[in-house]
């Protein structure tokens, strides 16, 4: 008995004794799904409308032969296993069908065991081919699943890499949407960044939007769906009806819109928006949302940049009045000194001194007076300094 009891054999016989030994007594019997018919014209119309497993036809029918049928069901583009009914002596034809692709032959009369027999042996090809084409589709859905991951990572990396390293931030806008754009093949996509200060998102960077809204370019923008996003911190997805509830239902019929975070702040949103109500898959929010990390990272870096670009600037004009203050604050520490000790001096003179001590004192004096001149040299300086 067959192992595989759904399979449908298509009995094609004008003798209703032959058909039913065919089918009652020895398919039916065996566990097969049985179909009879008396001619060829009957035979084609079945095949039609459910095409049979394998094929059971007399070679001798009348109208259009055994032989014409299967000329008939090859044209149409059947590739069906036609067994063939013969009477003995009748090698010829047997010789015939086997060249129109019969599968193989049963020779009248014949016995239960006989017709089981060859079925099996043509059924057991069919099952082997069509494995065969499984496993090709497979290996085909397979490949094409590979070349479009590898097709994909690669985008992400050149994604990356361009969008990372970019600091200007109207270039960065521009980037980061046209990322979003090729990941996910979408018709219109726009960019939307918080304001440091408040809640208050911005539409900064807009692909394909109408000139009625693209003119809200660095304007506070509300659609219904991003505020959803920005409150919750997770991506959204809504298409068909369940969209026309919202303000941008005339843009599109599907839209994805993920978070853009810092420190798990949502600091912007990207949203894309198809034409057709096609549903966002969920490797296309994946990938949106890796395009989302990345613009995460460009962000940060801007600000970074812009943070040392400000340091720098600060440090830069304190060093250029460094010098001058220096001095400042060397002549103020001085010049008192020096004073108080030309003053002690002049005190002195009015003491008698022998003449090596007074020598001593004029040295101790001029000493005294050429500090002062420096001192007062490096105020000149200073000033020269701070005008530079």
């Amino acid at each position: 008995m067959s192992q595989t009891t759904k399979d449908h054999i298509l009995i094609v016989d004008s003798d209703p004794v032959i058909r039913d030994f065919l089918s009652r007594q020895a398919l039916i019997a065996a566990g097969y799904k049985v179909e009879a018919v008396g001619n060829a014209s009957e035979a084609i119309n079945a095949v039609s409308q459910k095409a049979p497993d394998a094929i059971i036809a007399n070679l001798y029918l009348p109208g259009l032969s055994g032989k014409d049928m299967m000329v008939a069901l090859s044209s149409q583009g059947h590739d069906i296993p036609v067994v063939v009914i013969a009477q003995k002596g009748s090698e010829s034809d047997i010789v015939q069908a086997f060249r129109l692709g019969a599968a193989d032959y049963l020779l009248w009369p014949v016995r239960e065991a006989e017709v089981i027999a060859v079925i099996e042996r043509v059924l057991k090809e069919v099952h082997a081919r069509r494995e065969r084409q499984q496993v090709d589709g497979q290996l085909a859905l397979a490949n094409q699943e590979l070349k479009q991951r590898v097709s994909e990572l690669t985008t992400m990396y050149s994604i990356g890499k361009a969008v990372t390293s970019i600091t200007d931030q109207t270039l960065l806008f521009e980037n980061i949407l046209s990322a979003a754009s090729k990941v996910t093949r979408v018709d219109v996509s726009w960019f939307l960044l918080r304001e440091e200060q408040s809640n208050t998102f911005r539409l900064v960077a807009h692909q394909n939007l109408p000139p009625s809204l693209s003119s809200y370019i660095n304007q506070p923008w509300d659609d219904g769906i991003s505020s959803l996003v920005a409150n919750s911190g997770e991506s959204l997805s809504i298409h068909g009806r369940a969209l026309e509830r919202f303000k941008i239902n005339s843009l599109g019929k599907s839209t994805l819109v993920v978070p853009v975070k810092a420190q798990r702040q949502v600091i912007g949103l990207l949203a894309a928006m198809r034409n057709r109500p096609i549903p966002f898959s969920e490797n296309e929010q994946n990938l949106l949302e890796a395009v989302a990390d990345y613009a995460s990272i460009s962000l940060i870096n801007a600000r970074l940049f812009r943070a040392v670009e400000a340091r720098a600037r600060a440090l830069e004009s304190k060093s250029d009045d460094a010098p001058g203050q220096a001095l400042q604050a060397l002549r103020s520490e001085l010049q008192i000194p020096l004073e108080k000790a030309l003053l002690a001096y002049a005190e002195l003179g009015q003491i008698r001194l022998k003449k090596q001590q007074k020598e001593s004192m004029d040295q101790l004096q001029n000493a005294l007076q050429e500090l002062l001149r420096v001192i007062n040299q490096t105020n000149d300086i200073a000033a020269l300094t701070s005008q530079q």
